[in-house]
Parts: structure tokens; C-alpha cells; sequence
């Protein structure tokens, strides 16, 4: 229960710190002609945080991870989710520019998985759509 708790306070200090360092970004509404985009991403990031929050609540995360690491599928999608983690911060890393930034995304994204990942896209959802559609 302790540990639960206190994995919920890191992500709660790590979001806090995410929205006051980008602070100077628009971060619930886009100037850009694909706004809705942005509110998608925010609403994906909610309710995906608000379904972590309910598994934590009803399983223990590393029992479910031990048991997850007895099937050959369990451990191909803990690969799988690793992988596109990896491939994020190297987004991460495109869009910022930024060996610090990186650092600072890296070890939420390993702890938090997805969440962080769209939390750093809800936040940055304009500047990486920018350097798409140029």
C-alpha cells in the first residue's frame, strides 16, 4: 500500500513539474487548424489515468508483472511496450533538442509507461504537429 501510494505521489510531482516547466506552452487549447486533436490527446491521457488508477486500486502491479513474465506474450508486450517507449523519448529528443529535457522524460517514461508519453504529447501536441506538416 505504501509503495502504491508513493508511486502515485512521483507521478503527481512529476505532472507538476511537467506543466510548470512548460508553462509558457498552450497547454489545453492550440492555435493550430487541428485543436481537436489536442483535446483527444488530453481526454486519452485522463482516462487512461483514470484506469491506472483503478487497476492499482483492485491488483498489485508486481504481482501482475510476475505473472505477466511467465508467458511468452506477457513478455513479448513488456518488449513491445519498451520499444515504443524508446522510440518516444527519441521523439522527445527530436522535438526539444535537448540531451536535459531528454533526461528529464527518461526516467518518468520508464516508471510511468504511457502516461508519461501522452502527457509529454498533450503538452507538446502543437510544436511536434508543427514539424510534421511544414
Amino acid at each position: 500500500m505504501v509503495i502504491k501510494n508513493l508511486f502515485w505521489a512521483v507521478f503527481v510531482v512529476f505532472v507538476a513539474c511537467a506543466l510548470y516547466f512548460n508553462r509558457h506552452e498552450n497547454l489545453f487549447g492550440s492555435n493550430e487548424h487541428m485543436a481537436v486533436g489536442k483535446s483527444l490527446v488530453w481526454a486519452a491521457f485522463v482516462g487512461f489515468l483514470a484506469y491506472s488508477i483503478y487497476c492499482s486500486w483492485h491488483e498489485n502491479l508486481f504481482k501482475s508483472i510476475a505473472k505477466m513474465a511467465q508467458l511468452h506474450w506477457g513478455r513479448q508486450v513488456g518488449i513491445d511496450l519498451y520499444i515504443g517507449l524508446f522510440l518516444m523519448l527519441f521523439i522527445v529528443y527530436l522535438n526539444e533538442n535537448s540531451f536535459l529535457v531528454l533526461l528529464f522524460w527518461f526516467i518518468p517514461t520508464i516508471l510511468f509507461g504511457n502516461l508519461a508519453t501522452l502527457l509529454y504529447f498533450a503538452i507538446h501536441y502543437d510544436s511536434i504537429l508543427s514539424k510534421f506538416l511544414r
